[in-house]
């Protein structure tokens, strides 16, 4: 298994790395495996695929797991395993696909800290590209992320989902003219306006998250 690893190219789900000097670009790494398809980063391997192995394996081992939880939020927990091979022992963290996506560099903050994986780089997401990685998550849900977490673009967002659905409800009454007759039985010496109708609504969201409500035609 280990042998076939070693023989494949770095990509999307795998990098290869010598140590762990240099933290920034394997936590970068890190955090882009697992804001993206997931991945096993393998230290103690030159860039020509020969293996060193690293030294005090246990050691490197807290060292790896200590740089993950203090350099990278939200708490991102890889599986890691240390190999022997060739009397050499590798360190491989392994990065699943994360429900608490995004995941970012503390150092670098929440909207210049969050990476994705696009070929066998590490590219830095754009707002755009924040904001529908934590719609993913929810497919494409704001309701479980807290206020506080949110920019301003993700709060109008959020209230057009919200006004959304409210207006899905509003235009599913029945509004036919069968319904109408029904409400104003004989009795009733002035029959009652249907209290919905039969457009759609639309909604105009600004970026101060005033809004203001139009009915559209059918």
């Amino acid at each position: 298994m280990l042998d076939t690893l070693l023989t494949l190219p770095e990509g999307k789900t795998l990098e290869f790395k010598r140590d762990l000097s240099s933290p920034r670009p394997w936590l970068k790494t890190l955090v882009a495996f697992a804001n993206t398809a997931g991945g096993k980063l393998v230290i103690g391997v030159e860039d020509d695929r020969r293996v060193t192995g690293v030294e005090d394996p246990l050691a490197e081992e807290e060292r790896l797991c200590s740089f993950i939880a203090d350099s990278i939020a939200p708490r991102l927990v890889p599986n890691i395993e240390l190999v022997t091979i060739d009397g050499k022992t590798l360190l491989i963290a392994e990065v699943f696909p994360s429900s608490s996506r995004p995941h970012f560099l503390r150092a670098e903050g929440p909207e210049n800290g969050v990476f994705v994986r696009l070929g066998s780089t590490n590219r830095q997401a754009d707002r755009e590209l924040i904001v529908e990685l934590r719609r993913s998550v929810e497919g494409g849900s704001f309701d479980e992320l807290p206020l506080a977490s949110l920019t301003a673009e993700d709060l109008d967002l959020k209230v057009a989902a919200d006004f959304s659905r409210v207006a899905a409800i509003s235009t599913k009454r029945d509004c036919s003219p069968s319904s109408f007759s029904a409400r104003n039985k004989a009795g009733s010496s002035q029959p009652k306006e249907p209290s919905c109708f039969s457009g759609k609504i639309g909604s105009l969201i600004s970026p101060t998250l005033g809004f203001s409500v139009v009915a559209l035609p059918a």
